[in-house]
This record gives C-alpha cells, sequence and structure tokens, in this order.
C-alpha cells in the first residue's frame, strides 16, 4: 500500500503550520525560511518521504534535540 504524500503546509515533524511562502503561493524570498537559520539537527530528523517535499515550521527548525544532561555528583556526608 502507498503511503501518502507529504503535505506543503505542514511541518512534518510536529504537524503545525509550516508557514511556508511557496505552499500559500507567494515568492520564495518571502519565506520565513529565507531569513532564519534551520538546524541541522532538525533536517537531519526529517522522514527520508519528507526530505525535498516538505517544508519543517519555524519552531522545529529552531529546536535542538534534549541532549542528555549528566547526572549530578554525590557528595559524601562529612
Amino acid at each position: 500500500m502507498p503511503t501518502a504524500a507529504p503535505t506543503t503546509t505542514h511541518c512534518p515533524l510536529c504537524g503545525q503550520s509550516n508557514g511556508c511562502a511557496v505552499a500559500a503561493g507567494l515568492p520564495a524570498q518571502q519565506c520565513w525560511c529565507m531569513h532564519e537559520s534551520v538546524s541541522r539537527e532538525a533536517l537531519a530528523r526529517l522522514p527520508a518521504e519528507a526530505r525535498g517535499r516538505a517544508c519543517i515550521c519555524p519552531l522545529c527548525a529552531r529546536e535542538q534535540p534534549a541532549a542528555p544532561q549528566a547526572p549530578a555528583p554525590v557528595v559524601p556526608n562529612p
């Protein structure tokens, strides 16, 4: 059974509106992604079927996966 093609108006990572100007019929120069940075980590999280076919939203573009935190050191009682 074929999978559905990614939508051009919603972020494939969170499902919210991606705010893509091109999908709205506007020039690419008006899109938020032309004026803000997109993290490599966010792009790496895209499913293979969405790469090059779907835009992520500004929030997901800035977010980086939470880094694992080291446990707090144990201080012995004197």
